[in-house]
This record gives structure tokens, C-alpha cells and sequence, in this order.
């Protein structure tokens, strides 16, 4: 059973997990790349991966049926663990709670050298409708607190296996990255009555230096404190606290807008590795007024090192202004990308 400790001077969680350690990745390098006939997400290879539990695929006859676009299965080595109970108790100055949650894998899509670059954009949008649908369907149980969805994409950004797929890990606990998030907000809120996620789209749109594109209701900017070298971030422009607040025809948009976004991160950048992590309002709380969801991407383009490490801070060589305007240069025309 994995376990939840708390670290008594930060206050965050640590998630101490040994069925992790069973990964064939485990302790060094990401494995190379996998061939088609030896991938687990690939079709043909579903016995090689936990039960499904849930897939979209092709309408029409029986055989067509057979035939998934997408699939979303319980990770094989779960950082937590879906059975059980939580247990939390105390012993001196330590906290720890049994690793009860629910880690899942998003199988994008059953071609093994296909990622969202190369998809289209209602495939793209099936992809942002399965995230809704098991967030909407994790939120019943009582246990989970927060639920995040995020994507490693290459192997200097933690993807084991080349497929293109997505996670999703919900917690008994808000994660203190997130905890921190709400802090802040809801303080600017309660000094000014406004979102705070709010007044920086409106700023930006003032400024008019860091906007990467604006797709209908969608905003990309690269944030005015970037952690690192093109960090992206991708925004609703109406408020909305939590992401199961889109409707169908914003889903479209954010499809559009996602695919278009990483289309320009990866002609610009040569295809690097990045993370991509959904924040949404998490479950247990009413932030609604203060808090704003959002996507980030950040490209790993440089090493966190000794000084980040000890000190918190990040050091960043490329200005968003800069990341912004050569982000912007690129010009994506239906069938081809072209660079400017």
C-alpha cells in the first residue's frame, strides 16, 4: 500500500509509493524507444495493460466497434491505490495516511507514432472530453480531494513509454503547489474583489508583449514571471474556476487552442520534451469567485540545479517577451506549418 507522509517544516506531502520502484525505468535512464510490436498501449497489446475503463471508438458494425481511438486504463505501477482507507493519524511531530487515490493513463490514441501535433482537432477534443468525463466521475468518491491531469512528453520530461498518452493522479490531500495557488488568489480577492487570473488576461491583453495567440475564448500567453524558457500558459478569458465549467462548444476552442499551441512549441523549439499540467479547482473547495483554471506547459529547455534546489528560486535566460514574439512568428496553415 503506498503511503502519504508529511513533511513537518513545509507542510507538503510526499507520496511514498514502492510499486513504483517495479517500473522497468525505475532508478535510471528512461528507457529508449519502444518498438510498435513491443508498445502496451498500442492495439492488439490491451492484455498487456490493466482493464480498460473506459474507450471511445468507432461507430457503425460490430467490427468497426472493435476498433478504440482512445483509452483510459488504471496505471500499472499506481503511485496510490483506489481500495482502502485512509487511516490518517499522527505520532509525535509526523503525519502519514494510507496512498488512497486513483492513478490513470490516457492512451491517446492507438497510432504509436501519432501525438497531438499530428492529430486533429476533434481528436484532440476527445482527448480534453475524457479528462471532463473522469473528473466528473472521480469527484463521487468522497475520499479525493483534488485531481490532477498532466502530460510528460519525451524523456528528459519523465515519459517512459513514446506513445503519446496523458495521467491522471487524484489525491486525499490538495497538493501545496495548488494549496498556494488558491492562497494567493483568494487574498487578491478578498483586498481587490477580482480574480486575480482575471486581471492578468486583462493586462496582457492591454500590453500586448506576451500573448502568444487568442483562440475564441482562449488566451496563450507566456506568463510575466516565468519559471523557465517558454513556460505557456493557456487560459479561459471568461471566468471559470474549475474546468468542468466549459461547455461544449468552449471544449472545441480549447481543443483548437491546445493543438495550435503545441504545434508552435514544437516548430520552434525543435520538438523539445515539456510537461503539460491541467489546474483546476480542486474538489473539496469553494473557490469560485478567486480561482481560474488553466493549462501550463513547460518545456525542458533547461536543468533545475543546485541553487533552484536550495533556494526556490528560478533562474530563467530567455524573457517571456522574447519566448512570446518567437512563438508568435509561427504560422500554421491547414496541412502545413510554416515558419515565418
Amino acid at each position: 500500500m503506498p503511503e502519504l507522509r508529511k513533511d513537518p517544516i513545509l507542510g507538503r506531502w510526499i507520496i511514498i509509493s514502492s510499486e513504483r520502484s517495479k517500473r522497468p525505468t525505475s532508478f535510471g535512464p528512461v528507457s529508449e524507444r519502444v518498438a510498435a510490436h513491443l508498445c502496451p498501449f498500442c492495439p492488439g497489446h490491451e492484455d498487456n495493460t490493466p482493464p480498460e475503463i473506459i474507450s471511445y471508438r468507432n461507430s457503425g458494425n460490430d467490427a468497426d466497434k472493435q476498433i478504440w481511438k482512445l483509452r483510459v486504463i488504471p496505471n500499472k505501477y499506481p503511485a496510490l491505490m483506489v481500495e482502502g482507507t485512509i487511516d490518517h493519524e499522527s505520532f509525535g511531530l509526523y503525519e502519514r495516511m494510507n496512498g488512497i487515490g486513483a492513478h490513470e493513463v490516457i492512451i491517446e490514441t492507438p497510432n504509436h507514432d501519432c501525438d497531438i501535433t499530428d492529430m486533429t482537432e476533434v481528436e484532440v477534443n476527445d482527448i480534453l472530453w475524457v479528462y471532463r468525463e473522469r473528473m466528473l466521475d472521480l469527484q463521487k468518491d468522497i475520499r479525493l480531494k483534488h485531481i490532477l491531469i498532466f502530460k510528460n512528453h519525451g524523456r528528459d520530461a519523465g515519459a517512459s513509454l513514446e506513445h503519446s498518452h496523458s495521467q491522471l493522479i487524484a489525491t486525499p490531500i490538495i497538493p501545496k503547489r495548488v494549496v498556494e495557488e488558491l492562497n494567493g488568489s483568494q487574498n487578491y480577492y478578498n483586498f481587490n474583489k477580482r480574480c486575480i487570473f482575471c486581471d492578468i488576461i486583462n493586462q496582457e491583453m492591454s500590453d500586448d508583449e506576451r500573448i502568444v495567440n487568442e483562440i475564441d475564448n482562449f488566451i496563450v500567453i507566456e506568463p510575466y514571471a516565468s519559471r523557465s524558457p517558454f513556460e505557456t500558459w493557456i487560459l479561459p478569458k471568461n471566468h471559470q474556476s474549475s474546468y468542468l465549467e466549459m461547455n461544449e462548444k468552449e471544449h472545441f476552442s480549447l481543443a483548437q487552442c491546445l493543438r495550435d499551441t503545441l504545434i508552435r512549441i514544437k516548430l520552434a523549439l525543435n520538438d523539445p520534451a515539456f510537461n503539460l499540467v491541467l489546474h483546476t479547482r480542486p474538489v473539496s473547495t469553494e473557490a469560485k469567485d478567486y480561482y481560474h483554471w488553466h493549462i501550463e506547459i513547460i518545456p525542458k529547455l533547461t536543468n533545475v540545479a543546485g541553487f533552484e534546489w536550495g533556494s526556490g528560486f528560478y533562474i530563467n535566460p530567455t524573457t517571456p517577451e522574447e519566448a512570446a514574439q518567437f512563438l508568435r512568428k509561427i504560422e500554421i496553415k491547414e496541412n502545413t506549418i510554416d515558419q515565418i
